[in-house]
């Protein structure tokens, strides 16, 4: 306590001081323009990782990064989403996981935290589809990897979930908000994107198309070794791959939402 209190007089004595400017012009309201949704572990600092000015992002944490469906809670996510996009007008919105999560290793055990960390237990219950969709489609891939790949998954689940608001819906459909699925190495400070053209994570500047509106985000094998594993089919028998042109569409689960050709426009873009 006696550092942050020390903190607290450099604060308004240094920065507050040469700042005031700037802090008179947000008591009179904030304009921020991305929602950061982040992790609550205390490694991860969205103003530090993007060097955003007081004012810049409006954020939400919470252990995993998660964000219940529309409707499964009326928990705090939820109405900071509603007031982000309703009263704020934002137009951006990132969901940024991270590496070595401890809730995310937590996922990968649950039994164990029911007795000694229940209420844990209880909200991780919400990233579900995660915690199913790894255990079902990669339950052949060593341990060591796992996690990074479930970090990643978990990412594009709470973009799917992030989909189930009507007001995140409706903007969408007007082309007026876009979602950026993010992943934070602690040990390298690299950023990874989720790209929905090659979809893999990839490095925040090599991305090159624009974010849109996408179904399916599931559509690959998942995580390339870019995360620090392998590429790993969502079939047991075949050996993990290397990321070529060739072998990127070879095992994409097909989605219940999007014919072919409507895929096709979306991924690519079409002239017709």
């Amino acid at each position: 306590m006696k550092k942050l209190i020390e903190g607290l007089h450099r604060f308004q004595t240094n920065y507050f001081d040469t700042h005031k400017d700037l802090f008179e012009e947000l008591s009179h309201g904030q304009q921020p323009r991305v929602l950061f949704i982040t992790c609550s572990d205390s490694r991860i600092d969205p103003n530090l990782i993007t060097q955003a000015n007081i004012g810049e992002l409006f954020v939400i944490r919470n252990a995993g990064n998660i964000i219940p469906p529309f409707g499964a809670t009326n928990g705090g996510e939820g109405a900071s989403i509603e007031y982000a996009i309703t009263a704020l007008d934002i137009e951006q919105i990132i969901v940024c996981g991270h590496s070595h999560c401890g809730a995310m290793k937590g996922l990968l055990k649950m039994s164990k935290l029911a007795d000694k960390m229940p209420l844990v237990y209880e909200w991780l219950k919400q990233a579900e589809a995660t915690r199913r969709l790894i255990i079902e489609n990669y339950s052949h891939v060593p341990e060591e990897d796992l996690l990074n790949i479930t970090i990643a998954e978990n990412v594009l689940t709470q973009l799917e979930n992030l989909n189930t608001y009507p007001i995140i819906r409706s903007r969408l459909h007007q082309g007026r908000l876009s979602l950026h699925g993010w992943i934070y190495s602690i040990e390298s400070g690299e950023i990874l994107t989720y790209d929905p053209v090659v979809h893999d994570f990839v490095d925040v500047e090599s991305r090159k198309n624009d974010p849109e509106y996408l179904y399916n985000l599931h559509p690959s094998c998942s995580v390339t070794k870019s995360i620090g594993c392998k590429i790993y089919p969502m079939v047991k028998d075949e050996t993990p791959s290397e990321l070529t042109t060739e072998n990127i569409n070879i095992h994409l689960p097909k989605s219940n939402r999007l014919s072919k050709e409507q895929a096709e426009r979306i991924y690519r873009g079409s002239s017709s």
